[in-house]
């Protein structure tokens, strides 16, 4: 069955923004949506990668490369045609070995052919698409070091068992969990450009219209996803569309100040805050069609670009996206 359309999911609206953020500019590096289970978090980035114009690859590529000539020579492909694939999402489950992740020495290969040959991993699948983790606050240490290590650099090395191997791994990261299940590696968590907090709506007709939708797309599938084609074909143009306008904005000398006294004011460490908020308001007024950044476009998206950078104040209760949208106020007006 095809994924759920991405503009019928009801509410989740900074979830969605985030997403589509992301969308526009893979740079931004990813998304943590942190909340309870059953609100849409791993339906929201199926829906996207759905949505979201295929990419052009080299056929049976084991990276999902867009040329010939980037094709691994590792990968032993008789043919380099491309065809189109839809954008990849790879799921990186909880107990998966290292081995699985990075790939490792074919067994199968060694042992019936006496050929020293590479098995790709998940790395490998997601280069060009989306890694999903859930339940990412419960991942393994040593992967999380390994996660950690491809997305500085955007690439995967394998070296042990005598192979020697390299290959691109830029991939947008997306991460889910439950805060109650226990917290992110910080280390982790800072790699994560955007983060959002979702929660079960508290609105009954709300409620309502989610059971709805799912109830018609899984019971009248054809006629709902047919009902949600163009929406869905709208946000997707309008994605398109903002990638385009990225390089044509604006950002004057006085915004750039903006950004580095906020972050200065939260305390944020380094300055990886500074960067992501600049990428994620630029992205939001591409999104916005406008022409240049604003305040307003800061003010958007300052809460999910900066909440998971805060460092803890023991003397303050208020949540982190609380703090933000106070210091927000106090800096930007």
């Amino acid at each position: 069955m095809t994924p759920f359309p991405f503009s019928a999911i009801v509410g989740q609206d900074e979830m969605k923004r985030a997403m589509i953020l992301t969308a526009i500019d893979a740079s931004i590096g990813g998304v943590l949506v942190f909340g309870d289970r059953g609100t849409g978090k791993s339906t929201a980035v199926r829906a996207l990668a759905a949505l979201l114009p295929p990419i052009r690859a080299i056929r049976n590529c084991p990276v999902n490369s867009a040329k010939a000539a980037e094709v691994p020579s590792w990968a032993n492909l008789k043919s380099k045609r491309g065809h189109v694939v839809p954008t990849p999402v790879i799921d990186l489950p909880l107990g998966a070995t290292e081995d699985r992740v990075t790939g490792a020495l074919d067994i199968e290969k060694a042992l019936t052919k006496g050929e020293k040959a590479f098995q790709p991993g998940l790395l490998a699948k997601a280069n060009r698409g989306y890694l999903y983790i859930d339940e990412v606050n419960l991942l393994e240490d040593h992967i999380v070091d390994l996660l950690l290590d491809v997305a500085q650099s955007g690439e995967n090395v394998v070296e042990r068992e005598g192979l020697s191997i390299r290959h691109p791994a830029r991939f947008v990261l997306v991460g889910s969990g439950n805060p109650e299940e226990g917290e992110l590696r910080p280390q982790l968590l800072d790699r994560f450009g955007l983060s959002v907090e979702v929660a079960s709506p508290t609105d009954i007709n709300e409620r309502v219209e989610v059971i709805k939708r799912r109830d018609a797309f899984e019971n009248d599938n054809a006629a709902f996803m047919l009902r949600w084609q163009a929406e869905d074909a709208a946000i997707r143009d309008r994605i398109l569309k903002a990638r385009k306008s990225l390089g044509k904005l604006k950002t004057s000398e006085k915004t750039l100040r903006d950004v580095a006294e906020l972050c200065l004011a939260l305390g944020s460490d380094g300055l990886r805050g500074e960067l992501t908020l600049l990428k994620a308001a630029r992205a939001y007024a591409a999104w916005r069609d406008d022409t240049a950044l604003t305040r307003a476009h800061m003010r958007a998206v300052a809460a999910m670009a900066l909440r998971h950078r805060l460092r803890r104040d023991p003397l303050d209760e208020a949540g982190s996206g609380t703090r933000v949208a106070r210091t927000v106020e106090e800096v930007l007006g």
